[in-house]
């Protein structure tokens, strides 16, 4: 596949390195999903999984700027007999209801116990958090850094599973411990979806009760997006512009519901088919959208990535670009914040795996 190899490189064996990788990850992934739930599926109550925190009156953030939704605010009169003030919109977790051009998004993705997954999946997630923090600042270049962590909420699988969709769903007390960490840090919490065979808009919906909070937001991985007799690990998932469109308009719909400041849908692409018909894509009122380049390699390599992924770049759409800690520095190094920040148009969401 011509678009693997230019993303990605080969091995020494002449598979393309992405590929091997990819079979590697969809075996990790259900081996760290085992560890979290027993059995690598989304885990029942009974099983120590909390019901997800209803969305009324939890939208508050640690950060003074932060309220509850505005449709769940009362507005009780006082023993007066006088209204109370109108609570204060929710906001961002450092102030704002708006994304860009204000801050520039930095973050680490990952699941607890599959390291090769990613930083995030490393180590003490407080620690990890903190360390997000320091690498944020370094991407700052004129705006205000706002840390992410971008956690795998859906996660492809090389077997079909028992409703036969090669994904699995995180537990949601793992998505509570992480939402508290990231509210701890004032960081935005990103759920992240490889939805394998089941359907994108299903598993976005599926995490609604995350979604109504003001500092939560989507990253569709559609790498991991399986048609029928496709597995993953094997190929190359895709979508389509109509397809991103329709998840942006259901965020939209929370976004006005909720009053919620507006929300991230980042999408990864790491080659050219991976994305059909962007042109298709619509911005939706209360949605930033970012498109971020992945791909394996050296910093020229990566730069030529970047240079075919946002060329046409719809309008209204912002850039996001991936580094790999250990995969882009195996024969060669990793790119610094100097030289990412030189890329045009400059990424406003850079991720580390």
């Amino acid at each position: 596949m011509a678009d693997e190899a230019e993303a990605s490189g080969r091995t020494g064996d002449g598979i393309p390195r992405a590929a091997s990788r990819r079979r590697m990850l969809t075996a990790t992934a259900a081996a760290g999903l085992g560890l979290l739930t027993g059995c690598g599926a989304e885990p029942s109550r009974s099983e120590g999984a909390d019901p997800a925190p209803s969305p009324r009156g939890s939208g508050r953030s640690p950060s003074s700027g932060s309220g509850t939704p505005g449709p769940s605010a009362s507005r009780a009169p006082d023993r007066s007999g006088s209204p109370a003030p109108p609570r204060r919109r929710p906001e961002l977790p450092r102030g704002g209801r708006e994304l860009f051009p204000r801050y520039r998004l930095v973050g680490f993705c990952g699941l607890p116990g599959a390291a090769a997954l990613g930083r995030l999946g490393t180590g003490d997630p407080g620690t990890r958090a903190a360390e997000i923090e320091k690498v944020a600042r370094s991407y700052a270049a004129g705006r205000e850094p706002l840390p992410v962590l971008e956690l795998l909420a859906v996660v492809a699988n090389s077997a079909p599973g028992p409703d036969g969709t090669y994904r699995s769903r995180t537990p949601a007390a793992t998505v509570r411990r992480f939402h508290q960490l990231a509210r701890k840090q004032r960081a935005l919490l990103l759920l992240n979806i490889q939805p394998g065979r089941a359907a994108v808009l299903d598993e976005v919906k599926a995490l609604r009760d995350w979604l109504v909070h003001p500092d939560v937001g989507i990253a569709l991985d559609p790498e991991w997006e399986m048609s029928g007799g496709q597995v993953p690990g094997d190929t190359y998932g895709r979508t389509d512009g109509h397809e991103l469109t329709r998840v942006a308009r259901y965020l939209s719909g929370l976004v006005k519901e909720h009053d919620l400041p507006e929300k991230p849908l980042v999408f990864h692409q790491v080659a050219t088919s991976v994305v059909r018909e962007q042109s298709a894509l619509e911005p939706q009122p209360g949605v930033a959208l970012i498109k971020s380049a992945d791909g394996i390699g050296s910093p020229g390599l990566k730069r030529g990535t970047w240079r075919r992924l946002v060329r046409g770049l719809p309008d209204g759409v912002h850039t996001g670009f991936k580094l790999f800690y250990e995969e882009d520095a195996k024969g060669s190094r990793l790119m610094t914040p100097q030289e990412v920040l030189r890329l045009r148009p400059r990424p406003e969401y850079v991720m580390y795996e």
